[in-house]
This record gives structure tokens, sequence and C-alpha cells, in this order.
């Protein structure tokens, strides 16, 4: 049997230190120039490698780690706001930060909520610049992947897929399925060098959008990772605490990006809008925009408001409704600014084609549209949400 040891990776950069005081400053002065390249990403179908470094010299990447452990303390609708505005400058680069800031705000969710022992990492993400990558959208309640015991621990053998950042990538926050003799299967949670041996990036990321993230399969083969990795164990399938946290602090932060993205079509629209002669189909157009706009709106600060609960299965519930209204609205504006836009909105150089192709993957994430509707219901008829 081919047991590699886990081999802690190297941090590209260090980080600056992060201010949440003036993040709306730094991004309104780099924002032009994180758009240009953005644009030049998605053209070419390569990784927004230059922007994310340039956020973490900013310190970006240790906004939300709490300040007495080195980070910038920003709170959580500090944070969901920030991945808006980044949003409307470049969706990839906002989307694969916000896969790196929720796996940040969940420990600190632990940390500050339940007293949980996390500073160790949220440390290493403010001192150090480690990058975390998750592959919890690919994996979510089933699982995904091969955990064989062995002395000291597990040999890891699989592949995980939309491991988003994966290129620049420090940790990957990651599970296995063991089948327990005792238990049944059983889901072993935690983190896994992206430098070990045996991990290696595939390179397979090409879409039609969201081309700049990097979201390639990451495959693990062999790699060893010892008993005290383990940090959590659940039954596959079955709604844990761990995906309603996950789900209360993921959901928002992620839909924050399609909400910043709707922001910088709409404003390519009206621009392009306000250089036409204006007639009553070009008005009803605008206008129905606008009300696709305004029911974002709604949904956003719903949605960003719930990682202020209790993770539950009813705060569960409400989060992904709201994802969906969200996800959906800003399809809408999508769809609607394309018109807007009309011949002119069609040439690449509007910038309405690159959003309205990001905003795309607003219908991938958990929960996906029936499975929603499938927990909604459940819920609407008092049934168990794991059935």
């Amino acid at each position: 049997m081919n047991i590699r040891a886990v081999i802690p990776g190297q941090p590209n950069h260090t980080a600056a230190k992060a201010n949440a005081a003036n993040w709306q400053e730094i991004l309104e002065k780099i924002g032009p120039e994180l758009e240009k390249r953005g644009r030049d990403c998605d053209r070419m179908g390569t990784f927004v490698s230059a922007n994310l470094n340039e956020l973490q010299q900013y310190g970006f990447f240790a906004l939300g780690v709490p300040a007495e452990l080195g980070g910038g303390g920003l709170d959580f609708t500090g944070m969901c706001q920030m991945l808006r505005t980044l949003g409307r400058w470049d969706g990839s680069t906002a989307l694969t930060l916000s896969m790196h800031t929720h796996q940040v705000m969940v420990p600190e969710w632990k940390r500050r909520v339940m007293g949980a022992p996390t500073e160790g990492l949220l440390k290493r993400v403010a001192e150090e610049g480690v990058r975390l990558v998750s592959s919890g959208g690919s994996d979510w309640l089933p699982g995904s992947g091969r955990a064989e015991k062995v002395d000291g621990g597990y040999v890891i053998t699989a592949r995980k897929v939309f491991s988003s950042g994966s290129p620049d990538g420090h940790i990957l926050m990651t599970s296995a399925v063991y089948n327990d003799p005792a238990k049944g299967p059983q889901v072993l949670h935690f983190p896994l060098s992206m430098k070990a041996d045996g991990v290696k990036v595939m390179s397979n990321w090409d879409t039609l959008g969201m081309r700049g993230t990097g979201s390639n399969d990451v495959e693990i083969d062999g790699v060893f990772v010892p008993d005290s990795a383990i940090a959590a164990t659940r039954d596959p399938d079955v709604w844990h605490f761990l995906f309603h946290l996950i789900s209360m602090i993921a959901m928002p932060l992620v839909y924050s990006v399609y909400a910043g993205i709707a922001d910088g079509i709409r404003q390519n629209a009206l621009e392009l809008a306000r250089k036409k002669k204006s007639d009553p189909a070009l008005l009803m157009t605008v206008g129905e925009m606008e009300n696709a706009f305004a029911s974002l709106n709604l949904a956003y600060a719903a949605l960003t408001a719930c990682g202020n609960d209790k993770p539950s299965e009813e705060t569960t519930n409400r989060v992904m409704t709201l994802r969906q209204l969200l996800g959906k609205a800003a399809l809408e504006v999508g769809s609607k600014a394309l018109d807007v836009g009309s011949g002119a909105g069609f040439f690449r150089a509007s910038g309405l084609e690159q959003r309205f192709r990001d905003l795309q993957a607003a219908r991938f994430h958990p929960l996906q549209d029936k499975t929603q509707q499938f927990y909604a219901a459940r819920m609407a008829l008092g049934m168990s949400v794991d059935g």
C-alpha cells in the first residue's frame, strides 16, 4: 500500500496587515485593474492569480480573521459587502476569494460562538498568508472519495471537483468516506496540504463562465492523513450540524458575489441605454431589469442577515430559499441587461457578455433548484429533512 505523509505547504506570499476600515477605498483604487486582468483571464481561460496576489498584499484574505489574531476583524455583514463590491469588478476573482473566505468565517464563528480552539488556523491565514480551498460544494452531504484505515490514520483516494483557487491553494478542506466495520459508512472531514505527495491539480477547468476561478479537479492518490487531523466524523446523506453551519455562513458570502456581478451588468446596460434614443420598448425593458434588481436587493438583505442566526434546519431552509431567490433575480437582471444592451451589448467590449456568462454559475451551488424545493417542501409538511 502506498502511504504518503502529508507535507505542509508553504504560502506563496506573506499577508499584509488586513484593514477593515479602508477595503472600499482600496477596491475603488485597484478595481479597474482587477477588471482588466479578469477580462484577460476570461479570454484566455487562465487563473486570476495576479488579482488574488494583489488582494493578498492588501490583506483581503485575512479580512475576516479577528484583529487580535492578526486579521482585519471585519464582521460577517462587512465580508458580504466586500465580496459584492469585488464581484462588480470581476466575478472570478470574487468567487475564488469567497471560497477561501467562507472557510475562514466558519472557524471564526466556531471560536466566537462556541469557544472552539481554531486560533491556529486563523493565525496562519493572517500571519502566513495561507489560502484555503474547499471541496464542499462537490462533496456536500454524501461525501466522496475513499478512506482506508491504516496504523495511525487513513489513506485517502479521491477526486475532488470544483476546487476553486486550487492552482495557488495551500490547504484543501475536504472529506472522504470510511466504511467503518461497526457503524457503516462514515464521512471523515480533514485538512490536506495541497503540496502533499499524491495531491495533483488537474488543470481541467474549461467552462462557460467563471473561467478564471481555477476550479480544477484535485486528484488525491494514496495520501496519508493521521487520526489527529480528522476534524469531524458524520453519517453520509444526513444534515449534520456542520452543514447547517456551512450553509448559514457560505451561501450569503458566495451569493454576495452574484449580487455584485448583477451590479456590474446592470451598470453596463444603463450606460448603453443612455447612449440610445429612448423609446417605449427600451424604457419598459429597463424597467423590467430594475424590478429584477429590486428583487435581488431584497433577497440579498435577507440572506446576508442570516449569517447572524443560529445553525438549524429552519435557518438552512431560509438560507437556501433566499439563495434561490437571489440567484434567480441575478440571472433575470443579466437577461434583461442583455436585452437593454441589444446589439451593442453583444460585443465583448461592452462588458455585458462576460458578466452574463459568469452569472450562469449561480445555478450550480448547493442547494440546486429542485433539491432546495424538496427541502422546503419537507419542512413545510413537518417531515424529516433527511428523508
